[in-house]
């Protein structure tokens, strides 16, 4: 039978926003000592007053529990209650210290003053007018968030994305959600379509609507963008909007034509991906780079009329080297060509291709400009070539609503050096080539033999392929190369070869350990990271060491690898060691993170890698340092950040580390592929750790079918440059 019960929230113990689940202590009326409630409860805050129903019940390991059917949450109105509301980290701008010195002040109207007169607290000792417009702007935030809170707990969802909600939607969010919650998953970071159409459905949303149709086709295309496509071919993205929702055919052609209309969508005519239907960002990137590349390919080149023997012959002097015959090839046609690719493996001398080039451009005073799509592969540019190069996306001077840098503000350059673009997509370089001057050069260096680019396109690929641009490619691996474990492993890889290992009795570079069971792995793994490798290789296992793995999910994915080594490499010392846990993470200071999306905002871009340099428990803020400037994250923003003591192989390309473990089993199996294999162990500087069984070694090696993507960009190259000269 159903018990009430009601008292005050003394600690919150436990509370997932992504489901409600909460574990309160309560100092529940009628009883001596602190109960523990458990239950659902859209947010939870200590010091305020609890009404529940339900039962009691004995758990096995934790006792007595009130195990409550339903919840509500009340403001206190006591002034203990008030006290430790306000000191909860609940108002931005009040700790526990303010806290008390406000409730001193105003008693039992504290909370009705900061609702209603906010001004009055300059009364209170050491509060400002700043700190006064923080509580203000604070408490009207927090007020808002519950509302949506109870809202989004209502409707059956997760109040997790609460206050993105109102930083997008403002005091309407409940009205504009209400309206049309698909807007959901078109606007906010981290809710997905399947999150909107059960929010649709409990508002009555008619499950066969063209409103549902038009939603699941544009969930589709995105989907299918983070794929890594730039369109779908119409009757595929149809047929699979018809196994999403069951909606008919007619209605589902219906909102295809509504999307279209209404630009949403396109549909390309061309005959390289006729009735493709794209995003139109993505149509717009892959038309706009054909054209603005053959405008580059025409025209007169800066060091027209230069004498390239002459050239060459004084850059080899200056550099104190002999260049090879494809070396020599490639300099010679960068001096030559408006646009050129430079591609090859580790060991082929790219980097000497482009201290070489920067040499003769710099002597003939061309204004050059390097850059590369990470802040990490941008400082490597910097340091083999000694030239100041940044990232491409502070070279646009991107912002929150893109760059600032375009063909109405074209970039002052003569030319552009591009390294590491197997990891640009289509809709960067299309933002590169819109910025650059017609009379610029471009040169674009990467190894097309790496894992494409994360977001949509092929775009180092399909240049390649498309014919219409120069290509120098380089295959002769270089004598100091040539005694590099490393080195010698990713070209075998590339042949089809299982890599050689180093023996075991000897200093080496590249290792395979055997190891058949996850267990096994993970065993290995930690000894060598603890154990061998500082003391055979001097190498911190914190700063120097990179664990990449295939994929996110398993016992030797992402999320439970970086579980185990945060405990390993930083431990919480003591009980009242900050962390938060935010989004199934629980990050401390010190921890290793990823910066998993762009924030224009802040200046930090998807693949930046910092550490957490303090957490501030009172103002529900983390500050992350990348390269010695220190970010501020909201608690609520935490999802944008995951930890980095491992990661995937593909968030890794464009990085160098001095040492990297891969652990490989066959439950890797569907991301066991060659170029997977080659980039991981292309990432490695000094040392190469493979650990795992044999088999999924070789069958890594052995699979060399690279997943297709849907991109038009190399025929559209083709057709645009099909009268232009190379």
């Amino acid at each position: 039978m159903a018990e009430s019960l009601s008292g005050t929230i003394e600690r919150v113990t436990f509370h997932n926003p992504e489901n409600g689940f909460a574990v309160l202590r309560v100092q529940a009326k009628g009883k001596r000592n602190l109960v523990t409630v458990v239950g659902q409860l859209a947010h939870a805050t200590a010091g305020e007053y609890l009404e529940a129903t339900g039962t009691w019940q004995r758990d096995s390991e934790h006792g007595e529990q009130f195990k409550a059917a339903e919840m509500r949450t009340m403001p206190p109105s006591s002034l203990e209650g008030i006290e430790k509301y306000l000191g909860s980290g609940l108002v931005k701008g009040i700790g526990p210290e303010f806290a008390k010195r406000i409730v001193k002040v105003f008693g039992i109207k504290t909370l009705q003053v900061i609702d209603e007169s906010p001004t009055f607290l300059k009364e209170v000792k050491g509060v400002g007018s700043k700190r006064i417009q923080q509580i203000r702007l604070s408490w009207h935030q927090q007020k808002a968030v519950r509302d949506i809170m109870v809202f989004l707990q209502s409707n059956g969802l997760g109040t997790a994305r609460a206050v993105r909600i109102y930083k997008t939607y403002g005091d309407k969010a409940v009205d504009i959600v209400r309206a049309n919650p698909y807007r959901l998953a078109d606007d906010i970071w981290g809710v997905g379509f399947a999150t909107a159409d059960q929010l649709a459905s409990r508002l009555g949303i008619d499950a066969g609507s063209v409103i549902r149709a038009r939603a699941a086709l544009r969930h589709l295309l995105k989907e299918a963008s983070r794929e890594g496509h730039c369109a779908l071919p119409q009757d595929e993205l149809t047929a699979k909007a018809g196994e999403l929702t069951d909606i008919s055919a007619d209605t589902l052609r219906s909102g295809l034509a509504g999307l279209i209309e209404d630009k949403e969508a396109i549909r390309s005519t061309e005959a390289a991906a006729e009735n493709w239907i794209y995003l139109p960002w993505l149509y717009q990137a892959e038309v706009n780079i054909a054209r603005r590349l053959r405008e580059l390919l025409t025209g007169r080149h800066p060091l027209a009329g230069v004498a390239v023997d002459a050239a060459l012959a004084w850059v080899e002097e200056k550099m104190k080297l002999d260049l090879a015959p494809g070396q020599r090839d490639a300099i010679r046609q960068a001096v030559t060509r408006k646009v050129l690719i430079v591609t090859g493996g580790p060991g082929v001398g790219k980097t000497t291709i482009v201290r070489g080039i920067l040499e003769i451009l710099l002597a003939k005073k061309l204004k050059v400009r390097l850059a590369a799509p990470t802040g990490r592969a941008a400082k490597r540019l910097s340091e083999s070539t000694g030239r100041e190069a940044g990232t491409l996306h502070r070279l646009l001077e991107y912002e929150r609503n893109g760059p600032k840098r375009d063909a109405e503000r074209p970039l002052d350059l003569d030319i552009l050096i591009v390294d590491e673009v197997s990891m640009v997509d289509i809709a960067l370089m299309n933002h590169v080539v819109r910025a650059l001057p017609t009379r610029a050069c471009l040169l674009l260096v990467g190894d097309v033999d790496q894992l494409p680019s994360v977001g949509p396109g092929h775009v180092l690929g399909d240049l390649i392929a498309s014919g219409a641009i120069p290509v120098a490619r380089l295959t002769e691996i270089f004598r100091q190369a040539q005694d590099s474990g490393i080195v010698q492993a990713a070209h075998a890889i590339l042949q089809g070869r299982v890599p050689a290992s180093s023996p075991a009795d000897r200093l080496g570079d590249f290792y395979f350990i055997e190891a058949e069971t996850p267990p096994l792995i993970l065993d290995r793994l930690l000894t060598v990271l603890r154990e061998r490798i500082p003391a055979r290789f001097q190498l911190d296992p914190f700063r120097d060491v990179q664990i990449l793995t295939p994929m996110n999910r398993g016992e030797l994915g992402v999320y439970q690898l970086n579980k185990n080594l945060q405990d390993v490499l930083n431990p919480l010392q003591a009980d009242d060691d900050p962390q938060v846990q935010r989004f199934g993470t629980a990050f401390r200071v010190g921890d290793k993170v990823l910066q998993t999306v762009n924030n224009y905002d802040k200046n930090v871009f998807n693949g930046d890698v910092g550490r957490v340099k303090t957490i501030d428990l009172e103002e529900q803020e983390l500050s992350v340092d990348f390269d010695g400037a220190a970010i501020p994250y909201d608690f609520d923003e935490l999802d944008e950040l995951t930890l980095a003591y491992v990661m995937t192989i593909h968030k890794s390309q464009g990085s160098e580390y001095p040492a990297v473990i891969l652990p490989l089993h066959t439950q890797h199996f569907l991301l066991l592929q060659r170029n997977l294999l080659y980039t991981a162990v292309t990432r490695g500087k000094r040392l190469v750790v493979l650990i795992g069984s044999r088999r999924a070694l070789e069958t890594a090696v052995r699979r060399h079918e690279t997943a297709h993507r849907y991109t038009a960009l190399a025929e559209r190259l083709r057709a645009a440059t099909s009268h232009t000269p190379p």
